[in-house]
């Protein structure tokens, strides 16, 4: 029985898998820029090209499907062990990693490998550098892990004619059975890494209003550099319904353009354009080259 679950699994992940035909880049990725500008502990989030990327991205409602923490040279500076872990990097990538979950477990990739993907990097905000350091190691401890998929509605989920299944539903369908596999399990990972060292992704916010602390308290917090407390109640959502998308929402994560043009240069004036195609002459032109 258990022998026929293995085939059965293996069969729905290969079809899951397989790249799209129509996946586009809609811009170009500078990696040199890329690389000078990441830091460690930057979330990057990849618009995949896999089927179950659009299922993600459809019950999600994002264009996200995938996320990635951001490690830089953090594998080659450790042990052999971790070196053996590299996913896929030859001698160029080894100082500019990413931490991933795929369906074959948690591994350390090249940042390159999504260099003609859609993505986007998002950076926390204002966190300290010693939180910072326990994201990282929080990441790299789970290099190795190998996911066991318990029961075939892991996979078989994804499946589903999703438009059957109502909205407020959409988000919970992604955490069924009992090992959650592949790209959506890669935000539950980060979400808890974050969590542990109380950063904010996409908590519900309460905005009370409280009566003014008593002044020996507000003395108390000035003296002690922490500043004036947050207003609201703060309730951080679960990690497992944890999205890609949600670190693109969060206000605790800055966004970074990097494929931007020379500002200094730029002049939108000077721009060559196609001449525009009314919708007629698109379908003819179509319909030509199918036939």
């Amino acid at each position: 029985m258990l022998g026929i679950r293995r085939l059965i699994y293996k069969a729905i992940a290969r079809y899951l898998t397989k790249p799209r035909k129509s996946y586009r880049q809609v811009v170009y990725n500078d990696m040199a820029n890329l690389k000078r500008e990441l830091r460690k502990g930057d979330i990057i989030l990849v618009d995949g090209d896999q089927r179950v990327s659009e299922v993600i991205k459809y019950l999600t409602q994002s264009s996200w499907s995938h996320a990635a923490v951001y490690v830089g040279d953090e594998l080659a500076s450790r042990d052999a062990r971790d070196r053996a872990l590299l996913h896929g990097a030859d001698a160029h990538d080894v100082n500019h990693m990413i931490v991933e979950a795929l369906m074959e477990g948690v591994v350390a990739s090249p940042v390159s490998k999504y260099a003609s993907f859609n993505i986007r990097v998002c950076r926390p905000l204002n966190m300290r550098k010693e939180d910072m350091q326990h994201v990282i190691d929080d990441m790299m401890s789970q290099l190795g892990y190998r996911y066991d998929v318990q029961h075939i509605i892991d996979l078989a989920r994804y499946l589903f004619p999703m438009t059957l299944i109502p909205p407020r539903l959409r988000r919970k369908v992604l955490h069924l059975g009992s090992g959650l596999t592949r790209e959506v399990i890669c935000s539950t990972m980060i979400a808890r890494a974050f969590y542990d060292v109380g950063f904010p992704i996409l908590p519900e916010v309460t905005l009370d209003v409280p009566p003014p602390p008593p002044w020996y308290v507000r003395t108390r917090e000035r003296l002690l550099s922490h500043g004036k407390t947050h207003p609201g109640l703060f309730r951080q959502q679960r990690p497992d319904l944890v999205t890609p998308r949600d670190f693109d929402l969060s206000p605790y994560f800055q966004v970074l353009k990097i494929n931007l043009p020379n500002q200094a240069s730029f002049d939108y004036r000077r721009i060559r354009w196609a001449p525009v195609r009314d919708a007629d002459d698109e379908s003819d032109s179509e319909e030509s080259a199918t036939g």
